[in-house]
Formats: C-alpha cells, sequence, structure tokens
C-alpha cells in the first residue's frame, strides 16, 4: 500500500500580533540555519569532521540555553532548518547544486511546520 504525501499552502493576512511571532520565528530560523552551516563548515575544514542532522539537531537544547530567544518560538521551524541545511548539503555532495550559503535578512524568509 502507498502512502500518500499532501502539501498545503495558505495566503494570510496576519494581525500585528501574528507578523511578530512570524518575524521573531523567521529570525530564529535563519540564525539556526546560519550556525549549522558555520558549525558544519568548521568541523569540517579543522577536524575533516562531517557532522550529519542528528548531530546538529543534538546541539539544540545547548543552543537554546546558550541564547534564551530561541526558546519563545516552536521548536519545529527550528528542527526543520536543520533538516533543510542537511538536504542542501546532500544536494550538493551529489552534484545537484552549490555548496549552501548563509541565509540573510533580505532575502525569502520561511518557516516549515510539519504536522502528522
Amino acid at each position: 500500500m502507498s502512502e500518500t504525501k499532501r502539501a498545503y499552502r495558505y495566503r494570510f493576512y496576519p494581525t500585528d500580533e501574528q507578523s511578530t511571532i512570524l518575524a521573531q520565528t523567521f529570525g530564529c530560523v535563519r540564525f539556526v540555519y546560519n550556525d549549522g552551516l558555520q558549525t558544519r563548515s568548521l568541523a569540517y575544514k579543522e577536524r575533516a569532521e562531517k557532522l550529519s542532522y542528528g548531530d546538529l539537531s543534538a546541539r539544540l537544547p545547548h543552543l537554546k540555553q546558550t541564547y534564551p530567544w530561541l526558546a519563545d518560538v516552536s521548536s519545529v521551524p527550528l528542527q526543520q532548518a536543520l533538516r533543510h541545511l542537511n538536504t542542501a548539503f546532500e544536494n550538493f555532495f551529489a552534484g545537484r547544486a552549490r555548496y549552501p550559503h548563509f541565509k540573510c535578512k533580505q532575502h525569502k524568509q520561511s518557516a516549515t511546520y510539519v504536522c502528522m
């Protein structure tokens, strides 16, 4: 039996409070992605160590202790940011994409929530 996966996209018009929460979430997602990229790049340059999604995900509790504002948002988009980073590296090593780059505030902002 095959399993069907579906994705839904919605356009919505957030209130001021929702806009604030979204902006905070986008910033946290960007921070975690960039931190993961830096950590993974430095680990390879300095120790020739390849970090996996699991290694970076295990650092999230430490990051939340170091940066308490990360605990203000849901952990799901933060974990998804690390999954996206892992996919970016998989695509790079498979020759389908260039080396992952750091995210900046001026480009598209997104956060992924997963529900089962």
